[in-house]
């Protein structure tokens, strides 16, 4: 499964997931922007909210930006 997530890094909300009305997913994390952080952070709320393994997971565009396209495979 593709889908497209945005996140807000160093959010004092975090761990929060919001669907906005484009069918993406908001993720806020507490993890700020530094050394992957954020992303080792979106990895484990992603494969918590969807039951899954954090090996099952895998980010394949927006490393750096806040938008990110992720595959979950179950």
């Amino acid at each position: 499964m593709l889908i497209s997530v945005q996140v807000k890094p160093g959010s004092a909300k975090a761990p929060l997931v919001e669907e906005l009305e484009d069918g993406s997913l908001l993720f806020h994390v507490k993890e700020r922007a530094i050394d992957g952080a954020a992303n080792d952070g979106v990895i484990g709320v992603l494969a918590k909210h969807f039951g899954v393994g954090k090996s099952k997971v895998t980010i394949k565009s927006g490393h750096t930006a806040r938008i990110k396209r992720v595959t979950i495979d179950k």
